[in-house]
Formats: structure tokens, sequence, C-alpha cells
């Protein structure tokens, strides 16, 4: 399994508390809000129509997403939010991208980079490390409702490229462009993502042990909390078992 999955599968089993803190729903709305503003239509929107199904995936109500909509559009005043992709190094050279959506950049950078440095990374170049991911769709659904084979007929025939066991749930990646058709052949068999979005996924992993796979972890949990922080992706990979250990 790849680093990024193993963090992606810990976040999955936070969500319910983020969820409480009404975490979640913020980053949600944010991500509708930022979408909206190349066209509040979803049948013509694909990044729209993905965060509408992210809201809905989460209990979202309606209203809320409206709301967010018509602030991304401009029919609603609300704070100009702008996206930043940021980069740097995590303990032993793992790469480490932060996706921001921030209404004060100076003071999310110096908040960042304290994060970094406070965790054995620091904060890098525009390009130093984006090179070493990919856009891709990814789509994770529960394991055990259906088998690998029947899921590969119908992601395959959707236009996706791989399908992986990620210890209990099944990663469904493909190009950014395929990601609507794919969710969409899965709903049709009356399978929904738990997770889907257009993520950065790494080309190759680093992997981590011992007090590095601890710092990293530390990190990736420091940035995922922050505020303006909507998603972290990192190429670090750690042994199954100390990976547990770690995140009790």
């Amino acid at each position: 399994m790849s680093g990024h999955s193993k963090w992606a599968t810990i976040k999955h089993k936070k969500a319910a508390t983020d969820a409480k803190r009404g975490k979640a729903f913020t980053r949600i709305i944010k991500e509708i809000s930022i979408a909206a503003r190349s066209g509040g239509d979803p049948d013509g929107n694909p990044r729209l129509r993905s965060a509408i199904i992210a809201a809905k995936a989460a209990s979202m109500p309606s209203d809320n997403i409206k709301k967010a909509i018509m602030r991304g559009t401009g029919e609603l005043e609300g704070g100009q939010i702008e996206e930043v992709m940021f980069e740097g190094y995590g303990p032993g050279g793992a790469a480490v991208l932060v996706n921001v959506a921030t209404d004060n950049r100076n003071r999310t950078v110096s908040e960042l980079r304290h994060a970094f440095s406070k965790n054995g990374g620091n904060m890098g170049a525009e390009g130093s490390v984006a090179w070493m991911f990919e856009r891709k769709s990814q789509i994770f659904v529960a394991g055990g409702k259906i088998t690998e084979d029947q899921l590969m007929d119908i992601v395959l025939d959707a236009g996706a490229d791989d399908l992986r066991d990620e210890g209990g749930r099944w990663e469904i990646l493909s190009a950014p462009e395929a990601h609507y058709a794919v969710l969409k052949a899965l709903e049709a068999k009356g399978i929904h993502g738990e997770d889907a979005s257009i993520a950065m996924v790494p080309k190759n992993t680093v992997m981590l042990e011992g007090k590095q796979a601890a710092a990293m972890l530390r990190l990736s949990e420091a940035l995922e909390e922050h505020e303006d922080v909507q998603n972290v992706y990192s190429n670090f990979d750690i042994d199954e078992k100390e990976m547990e250990a770690l995140a009790q």
C-alpha cells in the first residue's frame, strides 16, 4: 500500500470526529465555493459536481450547498478565498503537498511553515516536489460488498486505470476527466464511494520507520488540523504493523 493511501485510511477513520466538529462541512463548503467560480451549473462544471457529491455523502443540507454555490458565483457576499498549493519536505525527505483555501495567505504561510519546522520538515519552493505527484481521480469503496473481479469490470469499463486493495477498502484510480463517469458507473450498481476526489497521487514512495515515521505522522496530522488546509498529500510509506502501532 502506498503511504498516501495509508494516511487517507487514517483520515477516513477520523472523519466522524471531523464531522462532529463541523470541520468536514467547512472544507466541503470552501471547495464548493471555489469550484462554483467556474460556473454554478454542476452539469457543466465537473469540479463542482464532484464537490456536491462529496457534500451529499457527508449529509450536508441542500440549503448549505446552495448558499456555498451562490457565494462562489457572487450571488451572495462572502470573503474572498484564495486557493494555493504549498510544497515541502517532511522527515526522511518525504515530499508533501498542502492544498489550502485561505482569506489570508501571509498568515497561512507563516503557520504552515511553523508546523513543518516543529515536526522535522521544511517548506519548499514552488515546483520543488509537485513533479513527484500526478493528478488522479481517487475513489475509495468499502470492501466486502463486492468482489474484486466484479468491481474491476465496472470501473475499467467506465474508464478507470487501476484498482488497489487498501486494507478493507478498494482504491480506484483514474484520469481526472474520467472521475464523474466512474462515479456514475458505481452508483448505477448501487455502490457509493466513501471518499471521492481529484487527488495528487505520488508516483513513487519513500519508506520511513522509527522516529522519522512517527514525526511524519505528527506533521501530517498537524497540517490536516489547520483550519485553512483542504488536503494533505505525501509520498511516505510505512510498514503496515508499524503504522498500526503509531496510529493508536
